[in-house]
């Protein structure tokens, strides 16, 4: 069995198969888009098992009545065998009903499939170009990072589960003033490890310890050579030597969650190769940049402001506000034209780009946006194709808190909570779900104490549990005498069967979390799957025909324990998808 084989797949092959049908009896036209077309469960599990909006979206451009079109799709539908029922809601959704059977198969796919179970073609093999975490080499990676560094990873790993090939990369922020107060920083101890005295760190400076074994591997490497040598003499160097230190600090801290990219793109680099400027020449052939003049910002009068003649980006013919510049006025290039070109070479390698970025850079998602947008149209163009696709997902800061109260950080004192000590504290587990628990957009709390938590209010835990009992149930079956067994999977009652329903979303839900690029849905999802297997559990306190181990009856209990086996697959696929392990015990 193959993954495009499950019930959802399926069904959604029927409904395309009925469609097709009602195109040849020329009840629809030819070429309809059906892109909008979607089979899902509907909201209230009273009015069927799966639902369709076909004839909803498809009936205006096929200039027909959406009931009249439903009621002619209903009439293939129930053709299939596996439908029970088909009915016609409102103006024309159709609520269907699976036999139960196709229920039972689909519990035998979850075991046939196992850790595939869910994996979708969907993709294509198009190739993805995530970039996240990006953070400046300027130091340890700290809390501030590790939402989008989560975020980024687990919306890497669903794209490759849902086909496309990914590109994981990190931008490294290594030109400009801030790589430049790390290379004075470094060389403030390096003078330290040299005996000198500093004293307090000079304000402006980094003052955190973390860059004296820096200071010390620099004085190890070339004595007092540059102790009092002129900046000009020892800036590039110690700035390439604390950013490749910065870069192994961030790199293992990133280890620590278990994240790895694939690339990482300097922007030293990038510049020392020209692309900025080949990028502007590319952009004035087009038409793109011209050279003008900037308005005065808000608040300025033309006393206090002179205007200067400026290389600007079109970005109000995609959207922006207002034209950017792309150089500053000593000939440098802004922020701005670094990262346009950069994007334009990530572009040469993808087939769509996402950018994981923090909530404080909302302000330039859409003139890089409308970049992109230009440059990617218009190269294609040239080829007859369209725009690179590209999407900016922005990241909410997480504040911390110890028993409710918020944790003290000093910027000027160079003390903060790295992520390292987070995962050493509470652990690599915890932190990955517990940074997917709500939408990135949402501020979130991380609360040392709560994310340990053994609660059901815990989401981490919660989830965990499940997973812990199912497999402590199917030892203690094991010690008895049973296993799973799918001989008489006609034997599970309505309760069971409403869990393998839940659990059949999840293959539907991989797409619909890959198309929106939201993989906080998969830690919804497992927290619903969790929540709906421990209240199965639960029936069994009170009633002790609806336990797992019935020990007068081995094909039930064979059946039970085939389900609770196939749900616990389901929680290390969804897992596996967050970077969470699966713990056997609690």
């Amino acid at each position: 069995m193959s993954a495009d084989q499950t019930l959802h797949a399926a069904f959604v092959g029927h409904i395309a198969r009925a469609l097709d049908a009602l195109q040849s009896a020329g009840t629809l036209p030819e070429g309809l888009n059906r892109a909008a077309v979607t089979v899902e469960p509907p909201r209230d599990a009273a009015h069927g098992d799966l639902a369709t909006n076909a004839a909803m979206v498809l009936a205006k451009p096929a200039g027909t009545n959406p009931r009249v079109l439903a009621e002619a799709l209903v009439a293939e539908l129930v053709k299939l065998p596996l439908v029970s029922a088909a009915e016609i809601a409102g103006p024309g959704f159709i609520n269907l009903r699976v036999d139960a059977a196709a229920w039972l198969e689909e519990l035998r796919a979850i075991a046939t499939l196992g850790a595939d179970y869910g994996r979708s073609t969907m993709g294509a093999g198009t190739t993805v170009n995530v970039e996240y975490v990006s953070a400046n080499p300027t130091g340890p990676m700290h809390m501030g990072h590790c939402r989008g560094a989560v975020v980024g990873d687990a919306l890497a790993a669903l794209l490759e589960f849902a086909g496309h090939k990914v590109v994981r990369e990190y931008y490294v922020n290594d030109a400009g003033a801030q790589v430049q107060v790390l290379a004075r920083s470094a060389h403030v101890r390096y003078r330290e490890a040299l005996g000198e005295a500093v004293g307090e760190i000079p304000e402006g400076l980094y003052p955190g310890d973390y860059l004296v074994p820096v200071g010390q591997a620099l004085a190890a490497e070339f004595g007092d050579r540059y102790a009092a040598a002129p900046e000009s003499e020892w800036l590039d160097l110690f700035r390439e030597r604390a950013v490749a230190a910065m870069l192994v600090m961030i790199k293992d801290d990133l280890a620590l969650l278990g994240i790895h990219h694939d690339l990482f793109s300097s922007e030293a680099e990038l510049q020392a190769a020209g692309k900025p400027a080949e990028a502007e020449a590319w952009l004035r052939a087009h038409d793109l940049v011209y050279d003008g003049e900037l308005e005065a910002p808000k608040g300025k009068t033309p006393e206090d402001w002179e205007p200067v003649a400026l290389p600007l980006f079109r970005s109000t013919r995609f959207g922006d506000d207002q034209d950017r510049p792309i150089r500053k006025s000593d000939g440098s290039w802004t922020y701005f034209g670094a990262d346009l070109a950069y994007h334009f070479q990530k572009a040469q390698g993808a087939d769509a780009l996402v950018d994981i970025w923090g909530a404080d850079h909302a302000g330039t998602v859409k003139r890089i946006k409308a970049a992109v947008a230009a440059m990617t149209g218009a190269a294609s163009s040239d080829k007859g194709g369209q725009a690179t696709p590209f999407e900016v997902k922005l990241v909410q800061m997480v504040q911390l808190l110890r028993d409710g109260e918020p944790v003290k950080m000093s910027k000027r004192a160079g003390t903060f909570v790295t992520l390292a000590d987070v995962v050493r504290e509470v652990g690599k587990d915890v932190v990955r779900f517990t940074m997917l628990t709500r939408k990135p957009e949402a501020q979130m709390d991380f609360d040392f104490a709560k994310v340990v938590e053994a609660s059901k209010d815990n989401p981490v835990f919660y989830v965990q549990y499940a997973h812990a009992r199912i497999c402590s149930t199917l030892r203690k079956a094991a010690a008895e005498g049973f296993a799973p067994a799918d001989a008489a999977l006609d034997r599970l009652g309505q309760e069971e069967l409403a869990l393998v329903k839940l659990a059949a979303q999840f293959p539907r839900l991989v797409e619909a979390a890959a198309v929106a690029r939201e993989p906080h849905r998969i830690a919804f999802f497992l927290g619903d799957l969790a929540a709906a297997f421990h209240a199965y559990w639960n029936l069994g306190n009170d009633r002790p025909d609806k336990r797992f181990i019935i020990p007068g009856d081995a094909a039930l209990t064979g059946a039970r324990l085939f389900l609770a086996a196939q749900i616990g697959q389901l929680v290390r696929n969804g897992l596996a998808l967050l970077g969470v392990d699966a713990v056997e015990e609690l």
